[in-house]
């Protein structure tokens, strides 16, 4: 036994350093280039640009790549590409867009994508010795004016199930939206329908149990640019829930926002503060346990949003409050946080968490729920909170090199 690991030891020693030389086909004299995104077909760019080295962590890179999207008033999303340069390349930097639309395939993306990392790395490697090997191509291409007939209008239908079974149980679920929304630098406006509907059914043997859920809304906002830094506009929706023993809920509620950074810069950074007052008509299924059956009031929200995108890592934190202002006991907090840092070369920390103090359930209903409405989760059930959190570190070392893409067995 000891002779076998003192051979198991010698392999280890003597031929790993070989297979690691074998399998390195990094190259010093190449770009070195970091892509920080969530996702954004990294594999597949491995496999397009095969001219630089791509490294597992930002401070190796002579160019860290931050990619960011937000999405577009037609449905599709606008890439910004941020190329910044570091060590050799310190101080130079650019940004490019691409905008993609609603009918876009994955390969539509992922195509342009690399077009446009293609031509944002042209200025880096120009000062490296892969330069020699560059070619470049133009081809003419004649564009008229764009002419839209629907002036920034989008309309949208989708209907979707889902269906489980078994012998003795099965679910269901359908839903339906409808929506239609213009979308302008100066202008938001959005409409939609949707339905949804649920059932449960459980064979018991001598019984069967069946539980539903239904729901309904029409929405509708209207958002307009002040200057660079405010919005103004409003919300109204009509909606029925099951769940939360809503007949039906009319809400109006004008808002006001102002955002710390210019509107443009929203992809890297936004600072907002979201101000609304709303007032709600309530219709209930059921008696509440303030043993109302409908009631009008006035409610008013605070919204505080921080979301930051930048070479360290990101963050998102919103803190949200809200009462009503005939009684400021009956209010609700809500704070969301999202974060992941960079913190030592190979070193990551994410978490994920949010928490919400509740004492503005007005709509529960009287009387106790059934085992099968607390199990379905078919009736909302008195809380004073809820919660839910996530944390992680992540370490990685060994080689800074990440070139090779092998798709085999999967990822």
């Amino acid at each position: 036994m000891k002779r076998i690991l003192k051979i198991g030891i010698f392999a280890f020693v003597f031929c790993f350093p070989l297979i690691a030389q074998q399998t390195d086909t990094s190259d010093a004299s190449r770009l070195n280039v970091f892509i920080d995104c969530s996702y954004c077909y990294e594999d597949y760019a491995k496999t397009e640009i095969t001219y630089v080295n791509y490294v597992r962590d930002r401070k190796q890179a002579d160019v860290h790549i931050l990619i960011t999207t937000q999405n577009t008033g037609s449905g599709g999303q606008e890439y910004s590409l941020m190329l910044i340069g570091q060590n050799r390349f310190e101080g130079e930097s650019d940004t490019i867009l691409f905008y993609t639309k609603k009918d876009y395939t994955e390969d539509d993306i992922r195509t342009t994508l690399v077009k446009k990392l293609r031509l944002g790395l042209v200025r880096y490697l120009l000062n490296t010795p892969t330069a020699e090997q560059l070619e470049i191509s133009f081809r003419s291409k004649t564009q008229g004016q764009i002419h839209d007939i629907w002036n920034h209008w989008v309309f949208e239908l989708s209907l979707n199930t889902y269906m489980f079974g078994e012998k003795s149980s099965s679910y269901t679920s359908l839903y339906g939206n409808f929506s239609v929304k213009k979308i302008t630098e100066d202008v938001k406006l959005k409409f939609s329908v949707n339905g949804s509907y649920s059932e449960n059914k459980f064979d018991l043997g001598d019984e069967e149990l069946l539980s539903l859920s239904r729901g309904q809304s029409v929405t509708s906002s209207a958002v307009f640019s002040a200057e660079d830094h405010w919005s103004y506009g409003g919300y109204s929706s009509l909606s029925s829930s099951t769940y939360l023993n809503k007949k039906y809920q009319i809400y109006l509620a004008p808002g006001i926002e102002y955002n710390a950074f210019p509107y443009n810069e929203s992809t890297r950074k936004q600072l907002r503060f979201l101000y609304r007052i709303s007032e709600n008509y309530y219709t209930y299924n059921e008696e509440t346990i303030y043993e109302k059956m409908k009631e009008n009031l006035i409610q008013q929200s605070l919204m505080v949003a921080l979301d930051l995108k930048q070479v360290w890592g990101s963050v998102s934190v919103a803190v949200e409050g809200s009462n009503y202002l005939y009684d400021f006991s009956k209010n609700n907090l809500n704070i969301y946080s999202e974060l992941s840092l960079r913190l030592i070369e190979g070193l990551s920390f994410r978490l994920y968490g949010q928490y919400s103090v509740v004492h503005d359930q007005l709509s529960l209903p009287k009387g106790d729920a059934t085992t099968e409405q607390i199990l379905l989760q078919r009736k909302q059930l008195e809380t004073q909170f809820q919660y839910y959190t996530s944390i992680g570190l992540t370490y990685t070392f060994g080689s800074i090199y990440n070139n090779i893409v092998n798709p085999r067995f999967g990822n």
